[in-house]
């Protein structure tokens, strides 16, 4: 799991991941990288530990260097996966996270709301109710990786 020690979020990935990985019984590492240098260490030392994929958490650091990551994940033939569909589109492994699209479309239909004279304080909160599954199968078959048909059909997009 990668994380980036300066986000606002840190504490609250961790634990989601660990609970997750513990309920399922799945061992994780957490490597942290706050700049370039970092994130080139992180996947040297992925190798050293045989790691068999990485979860790159959303971080607004990472979404900058997204084409260092899928690069250095490509070179070490680590199989990644991300929160945005933007990181499968551009060459990641998957990503399974809320769809940027439509948290756009939701900002613009607030705007309107307020541009037409509600208080923003009446507005209600909204949470996250669209989320994409993407699965790159080129980057599959350049890592030697055989997607399950299964796993083919749950996915909102493939990418081939």
């Amino acid at each position: 799991m990668l994380v980036n020690p300066n986000s606002l979020y840190i504490e609250t990935q961790l634990k989601d991941v660990e609970d997750a990985a513990r309920a399922i019984g799945v061992p994780i590492n957490v490597a942290k990288a706050g700049n370039e240098q970092e994130i080139h260490a992180v996947f040297r030392s992925l190798v050293q530990l045989r790691a068999q994929a990485l979860l790159c958490t959303a971080d607004a650091f990472f979404n900058g260097r997204r084409e260092q990551l899928i690069t250095l994940a490509a070179h070490y033939a680590i199989p990644a996966i991300y929160q945005t569909r933007e990181n499968a589109l551009a060459g990641g492994l998957t990503s399974y996270g809320t769809s940027l699209l439509d948290g756009y479309r939701q900002v613009g239909i607030y705007t309107g709301r307020i541009l037409k004279g509600a208080r923003p304080a009446d507005l209600p909160v909204l949470q996250p109710t669209v989320f994409e599954f993407v699965i790159n199968l080129k980057t599959a078959r350049a890592l030697g990786i055989e997607v399950p048909a299964q796993l083919l059909a749950r996915a909102d997009e493939v990418i081939e």
